[in-house]
């Protein structure tokens, strides 16, 4: 009998217990607090409660303690990891206070750190906080948006009077850390090769600072080529600063397929979608794309109806994926070229139109160009990158998603990343619920929609059952001697085609159109529906032909030693 065991991310989420001592800690006295900064999104409330459960309530010492309870208590843990032992190995820092909390893009994970911290420095159980996070872009969007709640009188109003640091200075770390202060800062910064006043700050300082890492999952799966995230980790169990309180985010809780093993609390994106709080999504199921050229032109239709009939408040973007930058390249090239012949435009006209971001150092200004590409005053309407997208960019018109590979989409990190990047709904659309459109390979339906749905829902699914044996598994070996026998043929000598009997064109019938179907099928709901495109084909004159047919006798005289070229010229 087949056995069938599901696991759900939910069901690994750890469970932080609600029996603490309101002497120790009163989370009541910070709801007037929480309503201010969070609003209607009671989820951002829960999460900071179940937070400050865990790190003030007394109930642990360190991430170990809440593993082990949660393992005696959860079966699917038990299941999951077999045993203790085994599970205390899948946690990132379990003699640290340290925990995950995983929020889907666009829910407002900003808000959830900055309550975070200013609870921490109200409850005087710590000096400073310190948020890092894997690039520049995140800084500077953190910076501004901690400063602007920071600036709100009414959240400082609303804080207990009890209220150790009741505003705290926010910095980076060209400043010293001074207590009372947050200070956000680029993980690079941490690089002892990096000048900054982390070190000079927070030597000897560790217990009494909380560390905030955003987008978490960098430090888990460090980029190859950045030696100071993966230094990350190091960061955090240096024992020159011996740090207590870490807490980490992020809306991709993957180690490659695995999900993490110290999360505290999950709102998903299937929670995002149903809630309506991002985009919903539809992917191909089924489609017939015989060349690069009807594949870009089906693209395109998708990218021209979004502009002129869906999506008229907002100027519609299209993000195409590759596996690494040179695929990413020849893409870009190939895209342009397409553009310039079907909207009969300059190549530089064309070029205008798409903007490469990668890593490589010749695209390295393109990133800064990110921020204004939802302006319909900029041209840019097509984004190439790499996999492995960067987060920080809140670009929000993205309407098409186009994994060019399979590699570009191959496991829920990757396919939770890059759908990231396009889930935010634009202001102008706020209250309803625009669709991002996944052009991906029909061939890749089955495992896009497998990984796609275990992302939303169901994450894995182990099968377990009892083989019986009606025999011994057992065979004989046997030692073979092969030996080699020569056999000459002699083959007569392959003459000239005859091309001129039986080869005829016709020009009456050329088809230049033809109308092909794709079907998309929605998440969650996998409502389908037909989307017809009219794909159009280009058609050579007779001397085209025989000028390509003569270039082809040329190449095959060169390799062959024919001579089709002078006979049929």
């Amino acid at each position: 009998m087949l056995n069938k065991q599901t696991f759900k991310n939910q069901d690994l989420v750890l469970k932080v217990s609600p029996n603490i001592d309101p002497q120790k800690f009163d989370i009541n006295k910070y709801e007037a607090f929480l309503d201010a900064l969070c609003g209607e999104r009671e989820y951002q409330k829960e999460v900071v409660r179940v937070t400050m459960r865990y790190l003030l309530g007394g109930q642990y010492n360190n991430l170990k303690e809440l593993a082990e309870e949660n393992y005696h208590q959860n079966p699917v843990l038990q299941e999951r990891y077999g045993s203790l032992e085994d599970f205390y190995k899948h946690l990132q820092l379990p003699d640290k206070l340290s925990c995950t909390i995983d929020l889907a893009t666009a829910t407002g994970k900003s808000y959830v750190l900055y309550g975070i911290a200013r609870i921490m420095l109200a409850e005087g159980v710590i000096d400073q906080a310190l948020v890092l996070c894997p690039s520049n872009t995140i800084e500077t969007g953190l910076t501004e948006k901690f400063r602007s709640l920071s600036a709100d009188g009414i959240l400082k109003d609303l804080l207990p009077d009890s209220a150790e640091i009741l505003n705290p200075r926010i910095i980076n770390a060209t400043q010293t850390i001074r207590k009372g202060d947050i200070c956000i800062e680029n993980i690079h910064a941490t690089y002892e090769r990096t000048k900054s006043a982390i070190e000079d700050s927070l030597i000897s300082k560790g217990e009494r600072t909380l560390v905030l890492n955003d987008e978490v999952h960098h430090m888990a799966n460090p980029p190859a080529r950045d030696e100071a995230i993966k230094k990350w980790k190091e960061f955090l169990l240096n024992p020159r600063y011996n740090f207590r309180y870490i807490v980490g985010d992020s809306g991709t809780c993957y180690i490659g397929n695995d999900y993490f093993a110290d999360v505290i609390y999950r709102f998903s994106l299937r929670d995002s979608i149903e809630n309506r709080f991002i985009k919903t999504i539809d992917y191909v199921t089924e489609d017939i794309s015989h060349s690069k050229e009807e594949k870009f032109q089906k693209i395109y239709d998708n990218h021209i109806e979004n502009k002129t009939v869906k999506y008229r408040l907002i100027k519609p973007l299209t993000i195409l994926v590759t596996k690494n930058i040179s695929a990413c390249k020849r893409l870009t090239e190939d895209l342009i070229e397409f553009i310039v012949g079907k909207e009969d435009v300059s190549k530089e006209a064309a070029s205008n139109k798409v903007l490469i971001v990668t890593s490589a150092n010749e695209h390295k200004d393109n990133i800064a160009k990110l921020k204004n590409v939802d302006d319909r005053n900029n041209p840019i309407e097509w984004i190439t990158s790499v996999s492995m997208l960067s987060e920080g960019w809140d670009v929000q018109n993205v309407c098409q998603i186009v994994p060019h590979e399979e590699r570009a989409f191959n496991s829920k990190l990757l396919i939770a990343q890059v759908l990231g990047r396009g889930l935010r709904i634009p202001p102008e659309y706020k209250g309803e619920q625009p669709i991002v459109t996944v052009f991906n390979h029909d061939r890749w339906s089955s495992s896009i929609k497998h990984l796609v749905n275990e992302v939303l829902e169901i994450e894995k699914r182990i099968y377990s059952y009892v083989i019986f044996k009606d025999r011994n598994y057992n065979f004989q070996l046997h030692n073979i001697d092969y030996k080699k026998s020569e056999k000459i043929v002699e083959t007569p000598k392959i003459t000239e085609y005859e091309f001129s009997k039986g080869f005829s064109l016709s020009t009456e019938d050329r088809v230049q159109r033809i109308e092909e179907k794709t079907i998309y099928e929605r998440t969650i709901t996998e409502r389908q529906r037909e989307k017809k495109t009219l794909i159009e084909f280009k058609v050579y004159s007779a001397e085209e032909i025989a000028q390509i047919v003569h270039n082809r006798y040329k190449s095959w005289d060169m390799d062959e030693g024919t001579g089709y070229a002078q006979k049929y010229p």
